[in-house]
């Protein structure tokens, strides 16, 4: 019997002679996502590649890997990202919004072909446009949407953190690489924007342990309602565990906000800042 592909034969079933034919693997070309130096290679697998740079977190974001120029759209971290900011020669290019963008204003930028937008807050209503359903539990990173989103603050209209704006203000018209990919469960992953040094100088900042944990004076995000997204200090660790609405006995943290508000939040719902 004449095989109808050229191929291998991947296995034959003795009990009903079924004979499986695999055709030829198609080679896969997969982008780097970032520049750096490669310091391992992986057989028949891959590379794995160190690089140093800035790196931003979003806390929510939507579609995969995209690249690009970094373009500031609005002039302040509380504008909003208009529908008319938006021109043709944003094509390949990061947009950084300010406070809030619509979904006339995607729609928009997916048309231009922008490769990535980062903004303050974002509607969940219409986030729930663009993907063609209702969100639910946060895995996102595998949809075809155009331009990569990523929300840094929550949603509604919330300006972007003054310094994440500035930070990436600073990195205006350098290449960048942005990643909506979000996992809220075990193993987070948070979206984010990586800026590479066009120049490694080899030796990378590194963090004590001691520098991971959260600790009074430390730069925090509430990542839980009511106050998702908020950025504030903390101003003290109280040791004796206190009674949430839900009658649990958490710890907490004392939390003094940018606008000055101090509240009591729990401990598992901050994620800290590295600045």
């Amino acid at each position: 019997m004449k095989s109808p592909i050229d191929g291998t034969l991947a296995n034959v079933s003795e009990v009903t002679g079924q004979a499986i034919l695999a055709e030829p693997p198609i080679p896969v070309a997969i982008d780097a996502y970032t520049s750096g130096n490669i310091t391992e290679v992986i057989e028949d697998e891959g590379v794995t590649i160190e690089t140093e740079g800035v790196m931003v977190q979003g806390i929510l974001g939507v579609g995969g890997e995209n690249r690009g120029e970094i373009v500031m759209g609005t002039s302040s971290p509380n504008d909003e990202l208009t529908h008319s900011i938006i021109r043709n020669e944003h094509q390949g290019k990061i947009i950084i919004g300010g406070s809030f963008l619509t979904l006339q204003t995607f729609e928009k930028a997916k048309q231009a072909g922008v490769a990535g937008i980062v903004t303050g807050g974002f509607d969940y209503g219409n986030l729930s446009k663009i993907l063609g359903y209702s969100l639910g539990v946060a895995i996102t990173g595998s949809e075809d949407i155009g331009p990569s989103l990523i929300i840094t603050e929550g949603f509604g209209k919330i300006a972007m953190a003054h310094r994440t704006y500035e930070l990436l203000k600073e990195n205006e018209n350098k290449f960048a690489s942005i990643n909506g990919s979000t996992q809220i469960r075990a193993g987070v992953i948070r979206p984010e924007i990586i800026v590479p040094f066009e120049k490694l100088s080899g030796v990378g900042e590194e963090f004590d342990e001691s520098e991971m944990a959260i600790s009074e004076g430390s730069l925090i995000r509430v990542i839980r309602a009511p106050y998702f997204g908020k950025v504030g200090q903390v101003k003290s660790l109280p040791h004796k565990l206190s009674k949430m609405e839900s009658e649990t006995m958490v710890r907490v943290a004392e939390i003094e906000f940018e606008d000055g508000n101090i509240e009591i939040i729990p401990r598992a719902n901050l994620e800290m800042i590295l600045t």
